[in-house]
């Protein structure tokens, strides 16, 4: 049961119980965000290797070290959510985001892109746990996908809005891309303004301190189940290469700049409308199976990529892979937060958002070196891989009684 002095604020007048006001603020907070983190990445990889001349395995590998770099800060971040007050936690890792795309706006050399990327990304690693346990205080496991679900889909609207207002702006200002990127920050400050908005229970039972208690959550004393999950988690991001590189393969089949951006708002809409719907079916069905279904979802994406050759199928083709994050990002949380209890919320999520993500640093590197001339050795590689697992999660999950 929850205890009243912690539970989260509810949502003023009508709505289900699980909107709650933090719910509501943190979407707003995710939409702004997104908005200008997606507004810059369809273009960047198009920037870097066209304007700044890096390689192409430099895309990979600055991807995957921004990554890495949010993944070592949100094992620490998710540690500190436990103990200390969240909000705190939370402003400083948008205001690191916001700070990386001002880097952004003044790069004039790649290694700089390198610097703010990794800015940016760890402020998402310092903002991940603490949001996510925030968003779940106090709400019972079998509304949790709901919850998550509703997360990522304002979030990636905002992956829908930003691409389409840089691809407007990036007409209107003839084909000018460092423009865009002054344009981002500011929706991102807006973001960070947004936080103050947040209710944070912890804050105030630390007597203005912002600090509950000294102890932490050991990591042994995550429950058996959870690290099952977390080590299949982990072994698919192995797999699961930065987006950018999609991007860039879509470009080399001959979509123009414009035709990446367009393509890639594409994606978001499919992640974006799909995300509640996905959030709420694992909340009636089990969620090895729903994530399962996103790893299809992800296999139709990479091998598609890799076997057409025609620009007008990238646009088929990326709207189906949104089905993948749909699937996974939100019901993955969704699927940890109910492997723990309530005051082990931040050190799972850390962990597990800090595991995968230097999966996906070390899948960046090996995906950038083995890109070639055209990408699809990994692509294909990566997409076969994601149809093994999504065969067997449903089965190991059930055997080893991680099923929820």
């Amino acid at each position: 049961m929850t205890d009243p002095a912690t539970a989260p604020p509810r949502a003023a007048g009508r709505g289900p119980a699980w909107l709650t006001r933090n719910v509501k603020v943190l979407c707003g907070v995710s939409f702004l965000q997104d908005a200008a983190s997606e507004l810059l990445y369809p273009i960047l990889p198009i920037f870097l290797t066209t304007v700044l001349g890096a390689p192409p395995a430099a895309v990979g590998a600055i991807e995957g070290l921004a990554e890495g770099a949010a993944s070592v800060t949100k094992v620490a971040a998710g540690r500190l959510a436990d103990t200390f007050a969240r909000r705190p936690l939370i402003g400083a890792g948008y205001g690191l985001a916001a700070l990386g795309k001002l880097l952004i706006a003044l790069a004039t050399v790649w290694p700089l892109i390198l610097v703010a990327r990794v800015v940016d990304r760890l402020g998402k690693g310092l903002r991940g746990a603490p949001r996510d346990a925030l968003l779940v205080n106090g709400i019972p496991n079998r509304q949790r996908g709901k919850v998550f679900g509703l997360h990522r889909a304002a979030d990636t609207a905002g992956a829908v809005v930003g691409p389409l207002v840089g691809l407007a702006l990036y007409e209107t200002l003839d084909h000018r891309l460092r423009p865009l990127f002054w344009i981002a920050v500011i929706p991102a400050i807006a973001s960070v303004a947004l936080v103050a908005a947040v209710r944070d229970p912890r804050h105030t039972a630390g007597a203005g301190t912002g600090r509950e208690s000294a102890t932490r959550v050991p990591w042994r004393a995550l429950p058996g189940p959870y690290w099952r999950v977390l080590a299949a988690l982990t072994v698919f991001n192995l797999v699961n290469f930065p987006d950018a590189l999609l991007l860039l393969r879509a470009h080399d089949l001959g979509l123009t700049t414009a035709g990446v951006v367009g393509a890639y708002a594409l994606y978001n809409l499919a992640y974006a409308a799909l995300s509640y719907p996905a959030g709420a079916l694992s909340d009636r069905l089990p969620r090895p199976l729903v994530f399962a279904a996103g790893l299809v979802f992800f296999a139709t994406g990479y091998l598609g990529l890799g076997l057409i050759h025609a620009p007008w199928a990238v646009f088929v083709v990326l709207p189906l892979y949104g089905g993948f994050n749909a699937c996974t990002d939100g019901v993955g949380k969704a699927w940890i937060s109910t492997l723990v209890p309530d005051h082990q919320q931040g050190t799972a999520q850390g962990l597990y958002q800090g595991a995968t993500g230097v999966a996906v640093l070390l899948a960046g590197v090996w995906a950038g070196l083995a890109w070639g001339s055209d990408g699809q050795v990994p692509l294909l590689v990566s997409g076969t891989a994601a149809l093994t697992l999504a065969a067997a999660l449903p089965v190991l999950a059930r055997a080893r009684g991680a099923a929820r």
